[in-house]
């Protein structure tokens, strides 16, 4: 079996942080006087940052810098106070992770979530122990879909790409896999679906946690 080392998304991958996210933004949006958006609306505006986030949800009209970087700050407090009110792992998540780690493989997490952000929720759903780098946005490495911090993990761990994997559900985690040269596997239990998975290159699609496993391990 010639891979070693998963790296994962965060948000709709691991975890569904659609409520907590929504009803964190859609708080800022009301206090400030704006429309809410139905928590479903919020699957097309996650995966690219907080920021971004924010943009896609101000009206149109209310999209200044100024206002984004005011209604960003809210937001960063909002959902500090929230992040955790309605998250849950998605079933078979935990199971599927410790599966892999007795079957010895490295993991990884990769998200646009901001660092301390992504540690603090890492620690809170799972045992950190499962995993080798928790890694989320800092200053001065880009985001995904740019492929510089996957590049950089892999460079750290001494690790070829042909030994590597990376696991998303939406079209910037595919992006950026693609981008690294690792096989990239879109998962359907997330926050997009199959057509944008592909059209953006995933090279596997699973329906399930189980059959990542599956498809590591045939045999299993």
């Amino acid at each position: 079996m010639p891979y070693s080392t998963v790296f994962f998304d965060l948000d709709g991958t691991l975890l569904n942080t659609l409520d907590d996210l929504a009803d964190s933004m859609n708080s800022v949006l009301e206090h400030n006087g704006h429309p809410p958006h139905p928590v479903q609306a919020y699957r097309y505006f996650v995966g690219k940052g907080m920021e971004a986030l924010v943009r896609q949800a101000l009206p149109e009209h209310a999209r200044s810098p100024e206002h984004i970087r005011h209604c960003l700050a809210q937001m960063q407090d909002s959902y500090a106070r929230n992040w955790a009110n309605k998250t849950h792992p998605y079933p078979g998540v935990p199971d599927m992770l410790a599966t892999l780690k007795a079957r010895g493989m490295r993991l990884n997490i990769l998200s646009n979530k901001p660092q301390a952000n992504t540690e603090e929720t890492v620690a809170h759903f799972f045992d950190p122990d499962l995993f080798d780098a928790v890694i989320g946005a800092r200053d001065n490495v880009p985001k995904k879909p740019d492929p510089t911090a996957l590049l950089e993990l892999m460079s750290s761990f001494g690790l070829d790409k042909s030994h590597c994997l990376f696991v998303g559900d939406s079209a910037v985690d595919v992006r950026t896999g693609r981008a690294a040269e690792v096989l990239t596997i879109g998962v359907l239990w997330g926050f997009r679906d199959a057509p944008e998975l592909t059209e953006n290159g995933a090279q596997e699609l699973i329906k399930s946690p189980d059959q990542l496993v599956q498809l590591l391990f045939p045999e299993h």
